[in-house]
């Protein structure tokens, strides 16, 4: 028997470009149940109207320093298993050739796409690959050896954690370069892959509650020619889990929509789910967005609060609701129990006694992550893309200012600030705009938007809706300002380099089909299988309410005949890419993306690449590696200036079942996929 029922589990039943399995797990199918996002923007100008349905949509109630860094301090890894190339990898680039791009010391000849059947991680000739942390392996003196046949919730808790996603390390103060400190994030669970399936359904409960959460671990290494391994029974280290105890901030925070019978407050909230990706903040927190977290939820799901966030009267995957009462949102004690979930978590990585917070301020959607760059002034500003089809992008901008040295005083910035979603406009012709993906008259996407102000001053802008309302319920506050309906904008990073904001919209195949969005200039290709990566030019002014924008990359296979567009540069001279997903930047300001999806768009495995912004290269997309079989590339981080970058794999295998194993990732010992942390080094 399967310790989870997948009834949904048939290809004909899922939409997008995932696994079925990955879409009943990490999103609860939200592609087959449709859009959460039925409003019409353009008739959504009635303010009046809305003040009067209000109470109905809300289901009844009342009421710098760029970020971009987070991409560059990463490392990660354990010497034991990888692979490695033949040749020394050289100074060369592949796919179009030359030096490195930017002066960056990270040269590669670029790999060629890697079959779906490849159970293996893939990187350029002349490099190696580390595993750094598996899911599984002990955290503490008292944790014991992960052991397939022998798990328990107990184990689990003093162990890493399964699907890592967002990863970020930095330098221990003092160590010179050999110590190092990671925060990971653990964004879901497939136990039938994990467990035995004789395991008591109790028990494979309790143990893929223990899996989630996010973990901090201290690394260490003799030199940066070496890898990383982690340090078990770290000073550092920690597991944080459903029973941690968060501090909820900001203004919604003790709000009626907040309060449940067991925090009648509503200021502790127990855990975190669903996190993805997350950002380094410039005073040296990590924040992790809280996504699907409505996969977990059984609620009424009769109000429009509820349908807007995905959450319905339907048995979860899981069955938490049955065993946990928190996660049964029908009767009253628990009904505001999802409204805890869906925010912007910060953790201090290098205090384990500290208390987690979730910023009410920066809004609840489905956060793929946040980024912070300071802007002039020296407020903090936070990117964050809401990751579904149709929604939407936020930046908040906080009433404080950064100050260098006080630690304490910055760890409040996210506390209270303005609140805006983007609006794009166009400026070719609609006639231009045929869904094809061809590329306007002018020879680009580009043109301007407007970030149109949800919370301003500590006041809601949007009419008929509360201050807590608009934080709370912030997917039906933009509705009604008329942002534009983007095709899944997941991570969103500022450059450091430049501060240009990049935006990584991975795909959207609903997209110009009856009934949904029609296709426009910011989101060209109908049926969008492959995504796109969007750049954002405010202009010096990271607090400015107006922007330029264009579309550095619109994804594919030139060689497959695909529609793609590369700045300009010649698409037989790129790598083909889909999906992109997770964004950083090198130290040089070179980006890199990983992707989620190729599998069903390009037909390739995941992986890793590096795009060039300036020159007359810019746009060309080198592959450096690739992950193994049904997995997908989390987390990239690059130092290129030691030549090596790092990635999370997260659910390798996930097609496979307990005894039909199809990955044994990363020991390859005849045993089942264990996601991991892995360093790529010069071999």
């Amino acid at each position: 028997m399967t310790l989870i029922d997948l009834p949904l589990l048939m290809k004909d039943s899922v939409r997008g470009k995932r696994s079925a399995v990955t879409c009943a797990l990490k999103c609860a199918n939200q592609c087959a149940s449709g859009p959460c996002n039925h409003s019409d923007n353009s008739r959504f100008r009635d303010i009046a109207s809305a003040a009067l349905t209000r109470r109905r949509m809300l289901g009844g109630t009342s009421g710098a320093v760029a970020i971009a860094l987070a991409g560059t301090l990463g490392a990660c890894s354990n010497p034991s298993g990888g692979g490695s190339g033949a040749s020394d990898g050289g100074s060369g680039s592949g796919a179009g050739g030359g030096a490195a791009p930017n002066g960056s010391a990270l040269g590669f000849e670029a790999i060629a796409p890697v079959d779906l059947e490849t159970d293996e991680f893939t990187v350029p000739e002349g490099f190696a690959w580390h595993p750094i942390i598996r899911w599984g392996d002990p955290l503490f003196e008292d944790a014991p050896d992960f052991d397939w046949n022998a798990q328990s919730a107990e184990a689990q808790e003093r162990q890493f954690g399964y699907n890592n996603d967002y990863t970020e390390i930095q330098e221990i103060p003092d160590s010179d370069g050999k110590r190092a400190v990671m925060f990971v994030n653990h964004e879901y669970t497939n136990e039938n892959i994990m467990l035995p399936p004789e395991t008591d359904e109790a028990a494979a409960m309790e143990i893929g509650m223990a899996a989630h959460g996010l973990t901090v671990v201290e690394l260490q290494r003799e030199s940066a020619e070496e890898p990383y391994t982690y340090v078990r029974d770290g000073e550092l280290n920690r597991r944080i889990l459903l029973d941690t105890e968060f501090a909820l901030t900001g203004p919604a925070a003790g709000s009626e929509l907040t309060r449940t019978a067991a925090d009648p407050e509503g200021r502790t909230v127990l855990g975190t789910l669903g996190n993805c990706a997350g950002g380094l903040t410039p005073w040296g927190t990590l924040l992790s967005g809280e996504e699907n977290f409505h996969g977990y939820f059984r609620a009424a799901g009769t109000s429009e609060a509820d349908k807007r966030y995905g959450l319905a009267d339907e048995a979860t995957a899981r069955n938490w609701e049955a065993a946990h009462e928190r996660f049964d949102a029908r009767g009253e004690d628990h009904r505001n129990e999802p409204n805890r979930f869906g925010w912007i978590v910060e953790v201090d990585p290098f205090d384990p006694e500290s208390t987690p917070r979730k910023h009410t301020a920066l809004g609840r959607f489905k956060h793929e992550g946040a980024n912070v760059i300071l802007a002039e002034d020296g407020r903090a500003v936070a990117y964050s893309g809401d990751d579904e089809v149709f929604d939407y992008l936020y930046k908040f901008v906080s009433r404080d200012t950064y100050v260098e040295g006080d630690t304490e005083h910055n760890k409040t910035l996210l506390e209270d600030g303005d609140l805006f979603v983007a609006k794009f406009t166009g400026n070719s012709p609609a006639a231009e705009i045929d869904g094809s993906g061809a590329v306007p008259a002018d020879g680009a996407f580009d043109g301007t938007g407007e970030w149109l102000p949800l919370v301003l001053d500590g006041a809601s802008q949007v009419e008929g809706f509360t201050l807590e309302e608009v934080l709370v319920h912030t997917r039906l506050a933009a509705d009604l300002v008329g942002p534009t309906k983007m095709d899944r904008c997941e991570d969103v990073e500022p450059s450091l380099a430049t501060g240009r904001v990049y935006v990584a919209c991975t795909n959207n195949d609903g997209r110009g089909t009856e009934g949904e969005a029609p296709v426009d200039e910011m989101n060209p290709r109908a049926e969008n299988r492959d995504g796109h990566v969007v750049e954002i030019d405010e202009q010096g002014d990271q607090t400015s309410t107006t922007f330029a924008w264009n579309l550095l990359l619109v994804c594919g296979d030139p060689a497959q005949g695909d529609q793609t567009y590369f700045s300009g540069f010649a698409p037989e001279e790129v790598s083909p890419i889909s999906c992109p997903d997770n964004l950083a930047f090198d130290s040089v300001g070179n980006l890199w993306i990983s992707t989620d999806g190729a599998p069903d768009g390009i037909g390739y495995n995941d992986g890793l690449f590096r795009v060039t912004l300036e020159g007359d290269a810019r746009g060309r997309v080198e592959q450096f590696l690739a992950v193994p079989r049904e997995a997908e590339t989390c987390g990239p981080i690059v130092r290129d200036e030691d030549r090596s970058a790092f990635v999370s794999v997260q659910h390798p295998g996930e097609d496979g079942e307990w005894g039909a194993h199809t990955s044994h990732f990363p020991d390859y010992d005849g045993t089942g996929p264990r996601p991991t942390v892995v360093q790529v080094l010069p071999a």
